[in-house]
């Protein structure tokens, strides 16, 4: 059983990360389908996929269209039962239900201010009221959840209320923005989840001229964990014949602690030079 998964860019589509991450956090077996967002293709590129018009957009392997955010994780909880999208406890269940229906639908300043982009945190990003106003509603928000049911994650194990909150914790990082302890806690956990390390060394993959949605401030290292130094190289050998992700032979080549790596294609190689670490099957290979 394999889902359809048509995504924006991974940079800058907040909405696309959530699509990802319901399929990447859960298990659910998908095939990724990047769409023409900023290039003038997105229409073309939905058109099979009639009505949507917006990213993400998911094709179940019976072939069923769903899109919006919303509609994919209730479809998906539906679907899976078994994979623990929603909390089980049936109160915590009905806040994280809440709480990721009003992040979908509110928070308008904070979208509109505050463009999701993983480059790296603003310097002197000044938010304005609203802004702070949307930030003190998640703070309370995410307190409430970690309090009653929390964990490491919003309820004790990680649920689509951390899917739906991701790319807040994204603009938070990203434009510097004032919480409290709790909240940078918390964001401090979702720019260190794996799956969201993987999601943005994919991104950082293309560059923009002009870049979206570009500020005119400095920006400085991205907040989350410092990735291993790594390099593309040009030619091998390398240590290991096949690519560790797709059993290929191998292409392209990095450069790590002295150490030369082979990818069966360049796309393989620069998603784990901008994030080593968080790819588990070139890390069993490294060790």
């Amino acid at each position: 059983m394999t889902y359809d998964l048509y995504i924006g860019d991974r940079t800058f589509s907040s909405w696309s990360l959530r699509g990802w991450l319901m399929f990447e956090k859960f298990g659910l077996t998908h095939r990724v389908h990047l769409t023409g967002l900023y290039s003038g293709r997105l229409a073309e590129d939905l058109a099979p996929l009639a009505p949507a018009r917006l990213v993400p957009v998911m094709r179940t392997p019976d072939g069923i269209v769903v899109g919006d955010t919303m509609a994919m994780a209730e479809t998906l909880a539906e679907r899976h039962p078994e994979a623990g999208l929603w909390p089980e406890v049936p109160e915590a269940r009905a806040l994280a239900r809440w709480i990721a229906a009003e992040m979908h639908a509110g928070f308008g300043a904070l979208r509109g201010d505050c463009p999701m982009q993983l480059f790296g945190r603003y310097e002197g990003f000044e938010p304005s009221a609203d802004v702070k106003a949307d930030l003190a509603r998640i703070e309370t928000l995410w307190t409430l959840a970690l309090e009653r049911h929390g964990g490491d994650w919003l309820f004790g194990a990680y649920s689509l209320a951390d899917v739906f909150y991701a790319p807040v914790a994204a603009r938070i990082a990203g434009y510097g923005l004032p919480v409290g302890s709790v909240a940078q806690e918390y964001v401090a956990r979702a720019l260190s989840d794996p799956a969201f390390r993987r999601w943005r060394a994919m991104g950082l993959t293309v560059s923009y001229a002009p870049e979206p949605y570009r500020l005119d401030l400095p920006r400085g290292d991205w907040p989350g964990p410092a990735p291993i130094p790594a390099r593309a190289v040009e030619t091998g050998p390398s240590e290991n014949d096949a690519c560790p992700y797709s059993g290929k032979p191998v292409t392209d080549f990095m450069e790590m602690q002295g150490r030369v790596f082979g990818f069966c294609n360049p796309f393989c190689r620069d998603k784990t030079v901008q994030d080593p670490g968080a790819w588990p099957k070139f890390m069993a290979i490294l060790r």
